[in-house]
């Protein structure tokens, strides 16, 4: 399976400030169609950059609460069709959370995370309180990390159009960056990277190149993350929903500096 960064060249007409005009090359990522098969049972189906897909199995079957253990994955078979991706799952039975099984409905678009849910109760579940960790993150790290990060995403320097979801050390030190056209299938790609790794989580923090909703916190939550900073400020049922679980939400404060967010908004 692909590891690389998929992209593409185009043929564009630059129009700038006074109104010249003239042909530019332009990078773009591929997005495709990623459909994942658990021990023969559709699952979803996921719009995303078709790089790191054992990443994406893995980490999209841990932040929905499919498995909640690596070893439960016991392969990934990924098979290149002419509309996009089949990823079939070989999953241990016994590890297997079958009533999150349910198949959506719709096809996940690379800008959401909930698509297909068929009720309120699978869009807002039961989850795991965070780790106290003795970890304390300064402001200082995570700012850090949101200046660094560009540097540390190839596909989007070529794009500019894919976002980045990176694990950082206590200090703001990038440790692990997975990119994707959808920030959700980004989010998944570096727990399933993390997960693979075997790195104490709770140990750092999560830093993302997105605004902050609730299926993101969900996610964070079941991958077992203490701090998740994004570059938009969360919404307010991301925030009441981190409250609950422990999770410290931060954004960036422009033009420099962030705002972390200890608990539930004030009424």
């Amino acid at each position: 399976m692909t590891n690389n960064a998929p992209s593409a060249i185009a043929l564009g007409v630059l129009h700038d400030a006074r109104a010249a005009r003239s042909e530019v090359t332009w990078t773009l990522p591929e997005e495709a169609p990623i459909a994942l098969v658990v021990n023969t049972h559709p699952v979803a189906v996921m719009m995303a950059t078709p790089a790191d897909l054992e990443d994406f199995a893995l980490g999209f079957l841990l932040a929905e609460g499919i498995i909640d253990t690596p070893r439960a994955l016991l392969q990934v078979k990924g098979r290149r069709q002419a509309e996009g991706w089949d990823l079939c799952l070989a999953v241990d039975p016994d590890a297997l959370d079958e009533s999150r099984l349910v198949p959506r409905t719709v096809a996940g678009r690379s800008g959401c995370g909930l698509c297909g849910v068929q009720n309120l109760a699978d869009a807002l579940p039961p989850l795991p309180r965070a780790r106290d960790s003795s970890t304390r993150v300064s402001p200082a790290a995570i700012d850090h990390a949101f200046a660094v990060l560009p540097d540390h995403q190839p596909l989007n320097a070529a794009t500019r159009s894919v976002h980045g979801a990176a694990f950082c050390d206590a200090s703001g030190r990038i440790v692990v960056v997975r990119e994707d056209v959808g920030r959700h299938t980004a989010l998944d790609k570096l727990i399933g990277a993390l997960a693979r790794s075997d790195r104490p989580v709770h140990e750092g923090f999560v830093v993302m190149t997105s605004r902050c909703s609730v299926e993101l916190v969900q996610k964070a939550a079941r991958a077992g993350f203490t701090l998740l900073a994004t570059v938009s400020a969360p919404t307010t049922l991301a925030l009441d929903v981190a409250g609950r679980v422990g999770l410290t939400l931060a954004a960036r404060a422009r033009p420099d500096g962030v705002v972390v967010f200890p608990g539930a908004p004030q009424s």
